[in-house]
């Protein structure tokens, strides 16, 4: 996420902080939602209102890391401030607009914060996407339409990388450290990983070096039928 003001933005790497609070408990390993994470993120880095973190959410293309919608994002930070991780620290007016509620983090909640940081680092999340399993039932289709699909879907992440491509040049721009944008590197890497793997494998769908549907050989077919066939041994299976 870009940080126009990151002075700050400190984060203690000590990572030995826990706090327990209705409901929210880092020790029991419970995780704040994304929207939660960023919230305390941006009052960290200074009091403001909700709206203003939704701006710059938006402003810093924060929809690359998270579903943001204003409704959604108040909803986060009184959450945050029913757990006293957050406290309002005054409103505001601005013409006939309504009231803005100002929000500042309170000591426990950059304890909280740090805590989830430290665990999203040090521990791989698994998070299901849907694609690999989508992978894993292509074969029921030909293999003509998997090598279409996969051309629509190869356009699209492509599109993906070029604006990645773009919040790098826009960040540099405004000479934002790397050590705040570091999440745009990463991204780009697994974009570029995937675009070459979905390229490879067409590619192979394409040349008829990997054989699909009914030209796979008799015994392979059958060698997948006996893995995938419920039997006696999974009862259960048979009743899906």
């Amino acid at each position: 996420m870009f940080q126009l003001e990151y002075s700050t933005w400190i984060i203690s790497a000590t990572c030995r902080f826990r706090h327990r609070n209705e409901g929210l408990d880092m020790a029991a390993g419970q995780q704040p939602t994304p929207l939660a994470m960023a919230a305390l993120g941006l009052l960290a880095e200074r009091d403001m209102h909700p709206y203003e973190m939704y701006q710059l959410l938006v402003d810093r293309h924060g929809d690359r890391l998270l579903k943001v919608r204003p409704g959604t994002l108040y909803h986060a930070v009184g959450r945050l401030a029913a757990a006293g991780l957050v406290e309002s620290v005054g409103t505001c007016r601005d013409g006939n607009r309504p009231e803005r509620t100002t929000y500042s983090i309170l000591p426990e909640g950059r304890e909280y914060l740090t805590a989830a940081v430290c665990a999203l680092l040090a521990q791989p999340v698994k998070e299901f996407p849907r694609f690999p399993q989508a992978l894993s039932e292509a074969h029921n289709l030909p293999a003509g339409d998997v090598i279409g699909l996969l051309g629509e879907r190869q356009s699209a992440l492509e599109k993906d990388l070029a604006l990645l491509d773009a919040d790098s040049r826009l960040a540099l721009s405004r000479h934002v450290p790397r050590q705040y944008w570091i999440d745009v590197g990463y991204q780009k890497h697994l974009v570029r990983a995937e675009i070459e793997w979905v390229r490879g494998f067409r590619e192979e769908l394409m040349d008829g070096s990997l054989l699909w549907g009914a030209c796979a050989p008799a015994s392979v077919q059958t060698a997948v039928t006996e893995v995938t066939r419920p039997d006696a041994a999974h009862p259960e299976l048979t009743k899906i």
